[in-house]
């Protein structure tokens, strides 16, 4: 009887020590790995990465080196896209005798953005990659027009550009195992230098995404007029939620949103995005925003 309870003791030890061998991450688990073509770092949501540090050379030497801090979005997938690129500048403003370009700033923004989402745990695309401008603090970003879309040149047809654009979207999106998958597309508007604009929100009318783009508009405009009010209360916040048949928002698989976020050509909307402090709140308050909806939305 005595030899027959040790043998269970035994056996018992032996289930348990294999159990927990089973449960051990297997090498390379967990840890934030830079593809070769940059384009994306990737997380699993179910191991904790806090505390991991991560490279993304596409962020610019000053940037590159970043830290996970929570998982906060750990298993969520994110595709950013920043307006024009390559041949197309996008909309033009001068100040101060400099030439501004809409591509340069929504890519500053999309990079920090980009920055923000790996910090909290995402697994994140930037779509247009320049590999020789990082995250810059400048107020004057000057042009540079070696941007590409999934490694290859971006063409000058505008047409074949926003396919060039969606097709990579949804590529990735394709091979893609999260569930929840989102795609943000960067601009800067540009009308009368009179007409001052809070930022503008445009959802897919698509009818297999349109309640989930719809939520995710409102809620970036909710997380906006939150933040707004908290920094500065007597401002108000006007910035819409509306549709718009854009050929980016209806031919892109993920739950996609479209952001416009200053007229470039107004003197206090410049101040939105020449400053880079401004720039970073605006990245801040759009990662603010899908965090808000990440967390609210069943997975």
């Amino acid at each position: 009887m005595k030899n027959i309870y040790l043998l269970c003791i035994f056996s018992l030890f032996i289930s348990f020590a294999f159990s927990q061998a089973k449960d051990k991450p297997r090498k390379g688990e967990g840890v934030h790995t830079s593809r070769k073509q940059h384009d994306r770092t990737e997380t699993k949501n179910n191991v904790n990465t806090t505390g991991k540090k991560g490279v993304q050379p596409l962020f610019g030497k000053d940037y590159k080196n970043y830290e996970i801090i929570d998982n906060t979005l750990a298993g969520a997938c994110f595709f950013l896209v920043s307006g024009h690129g390559g041949p197309d500048p996008g909309a033009i403003a001068k100040v101060d005798g400099h030439n501004l370009h809409e591509h340069e700033y929504a890519y500053d923004i999309v990079l920090r953005l980009a920055r923000n989402l790996l910090q909290h745990g995402a697994t994140v695309h930037i779509i247009i990659q320049n590999p020789k401008v990082g995250i810059r603090d400048d107020k004057y970003l000057s042009r540079n027009n070696n941007q590409t879309c999934g490694g290859k040149t971006i063409p000058l047809s505008q047409l074949t550009r926003l396919k060039q654009q969606t097709n990579e979207i949804n590529r990735l999106s394709f091979k893609s195992k999260a569930k929840y998958q989102r795609a943000i597309f960067i601009h800067l508007d540009s009308r009368s230098k009179k007409k001052q604009l809070d930022v503008f929100f445009y959802y897919q009318n698509m009818k297999q995404n349109k309640t989930k783009s719809l939520r995710l508009a409102k809620t970036m405009q909710q997380t906006f007029r939150k933040f707004y009010d908290k920094h500065q209360p007597n401002r108000g916040f006007s910035g819409t939620v509306s549709t718009r048949p854009l050929y980016v928002l209806r031919n892109t698989t993920p739950v996609s949103v479209f952001l416009e976020l200053a007229n470039m050509q107004n003197a206090n909307d410049q101040q939105r995005y020449i400053l880079e402090s401004n720039r970073q709140a605006l990245a801040n308050w759009i990662c603010a925003g899908f965090i808000k909806d990440y967390q609210s939305t069943s997975r």
